[in-house]
């Protein structure tokens, strides 16, 4: 953190924080840290850093744009912070997309290992490689019977869903050997 400034701005409602966090992104090099609700009369604080220039220009440009949205409270950089404030920064009431890219990695890779576990199981159960391979066969012809399936729904007309009719799903109706049929049914009535 000691070669990247931090900046801050803090606004009256969450609509305003997004505009300026947007603008700021936009607007320079930075990255979004996250934001911070504050306790008490709708106050939002969004958190960047990135070199000194850059996040002064975001910060300028996020308070001008944000405060077209609602009143914006204050606005601070730090040049280079220090160390230790490090916790507060990134304290665990701030929202930030970091979190969520960690979280959604470790999810991720849990769901990869249990995966992994239960073919390993599988492996370890069967005490036959032809066993396995056997599974493994039955495991396509279900997949492909399944694709089959699904190609011979959209195969047949939908109009009347008789396998004969020469008409497919998307063609005009009168390509259906029954439409005739069902019109002159219709005009009788």
């Amino acid at each position: 953190m000691s070669e990247k400034a931090l900046g801050l701005i803090e606004t009256i409602g969450l609509a305003a924080a997004i505009e300026a966090a947007d603008t700021a992104i936009k607007s320079a090099n930075v990255n979004l840290i996250g934001y911070e609700l504050t306790k008490g009369n709708g106050m939002v604080t969004v958190k960047i850093e990135g070199d000194v220039g850059a996040v002064k220009a975001a910060i300028e440009a996020a308070k001008v744009s944000a405060s077209k949205i609602n009143k914006v409270c204050s606005v601070l950089i730090i040049p280079r912070p220090a160390e230790y404030i490090e916790k507060i920064i990134r304290s665990s009431l701030t929202v930030g997309l970091n979190k969520n890219e960690k979280s959604n990695a470790i999810e991720n890779n849990e769901i990869v290992k249990k995966i992994i576990d239960s073919k390993e199981k599988i492996i370890e159960e069967s005490t036959a490689q032809d066993n396995v391979e056997e599974i493994l066969k039955i495991d396509e012809k279900q997949f492909n019977q399944d694709d089959e399936h699904q190609e011979s729904k959209d195969d047949v007309c939908n109009i009347c869903k008789d396998p004969l009719c020469p008409r497919k799903k998307g063609q005009p109706r009168n390509l259906c050997i029954h439409y005739k049929k069902d019109k002159l049914v219709n005009e009788d009535e």
